[in-house]
């Protein structure tokens, strides 16, 4: 038990560091350190270790990624209120969208024409500078000036709405 304490000790955090990297939880990483530590005492019994630390991160990883195993195959129950839950959170994200897509659209309207023209066929369409040069026969440093400029217009203007609406 005394060589456990010290082996605890000296690699705890090693053993923490590669459960939290699996698990993503902290609670669940330390569950997983002690049951770890639990399982050292058994194995260190059966099996020769030439290399103890990378031997023990090993051991730690598959530990880790065994519980994952298990967690994803358990059955997940579904509760109804939860999926109603969700399918109003997604409902509402639809229509947020849809509310700030007509407000991009109202602003897109209040640009001036070769701001609209220019972020339209930037964004919309994907062109290029050049190809947008070739399209509108504004010089492409020009373009690209209308670009950033309607793109902060139409930032601010939507800013603008979205704050009012809320």
């Amino acid at each position: 038990m005394q060589v456990l304490a010290e082996l605890y000790q000296r690699y705890m955090d090693l053993i923490y560091g590669v459960c939290l990297k699996y698990m993503k939880d902290p609670e669940e990483a330390k569950d997983c350190v002690l049951s770890i530590f639990e399982e050292l005492v058994v194995k260190l019994k059966k099996y020769p270790v030439d290399h103890f630390k990378g031997w023990l991160y090993q051991l730690s990883k598959n530990h880790c990624l065994m519980k994952l195993r298990k967690i994803k195959s358990l059955p997940r129950h579904v509760d109804a209120d939860i999926v109603h839950l969700e399918e109003n959170v997604h409902l509402n994200d639809v229509l947020e969208k849809e509310a700030n897509f007509s407000i991009m659209e109202y602003c897109l309207s209040k640009l001036a024409q070769e701001q609209r023209q220019a972020i339209e066929l930037f964004y919309l369409k994907e062109k290029c500078y050049k190809e947008i040069s070739e399209i509108t026969g504004i010089d492409a440093g020009k373009v690209r000036s209308f670009i950033q400029n309607g793109r902060r217009n139409l930032k601010i203007c939507m800013d603008k709405n979205i704050t009012e609406k809320v």
